[in-house]
């Protein structure tokens, strides 16, 4: 796996998260016990630091940066889909955020929100709690996420740091 330092800035993983060996961390990263980076996903913390919490998965294709003066923050229990990309936001926990969304500096999404596949969140923008965000640019649909389907998403995925750890193997 692409694991690498800079400067003094050195990812910290935990030992039981789950870095695919063709995802790329760099830098000032932080990754939590259960947290999944999957195949393509490029996490490069050099402007500033990126903290992921627990059991969140960054999948396939994802691309997570920073700002100096806007970190970026992705909480416990989180499902960022594939190809998405996030750049000094705060995301908290329990969220889902759907393949190819788009999130940009200063960008907040509050608990058990759900950003939409292909969605555009706006620099500033607040995703509040409950809420579902479509389109491009984003329109927020109040009390529209579905925490079951959040939750559904986040197991499966540890489910599957738990089925890589133990049966991934490279035959060629």
């Amino acid at each position: 796996m692409a694991i690498y330092a800079l400067g003094d800035l050195t990812p910290r993983i935990h030992p039981d998260a789950f870095v695919h060996p063709d995802a790329t961390v760099i830098g000032d990263v932080v990754l939590g016990a259960f947290s999944s980076v999957w195949p393509s996903a490029v996490l490069r913390g050099d402007d500033g630091p990126i903290t992921i919490g627990e059991r969140t998965s960054i999948q396939d294709g994802v691309v997570v940066h920073t700002w100096e003066e806007n970190p970026t923050t992705i909480g416990s229990n989180v499902v960022v889909g594939h190809l998405a990309h996030i750049e000094g936001a705060d995301i908290e926990d329990n969220v889902l955020l759907g393949s190819t969304s788009v999130l940009l500096r200063r960008v907040r999404v509050e608990s058990w929100a759900l950003v939409g596949a292909g969605a555009l969140v706006p620099p500033g923008k607040v995703v509040p709690s409950g809420a579902l965000a479509v389109g491009i640019p984003c329109v927020i649909k109040e009390g529209a996420a579905d925490r079951a389907t959040i939750i559904e998403s986040i197991d499966a995925y540890v489910d599957r740091v738990h089925r890589y750890r133990a049966g991934l193997r490279r035959i060629d």
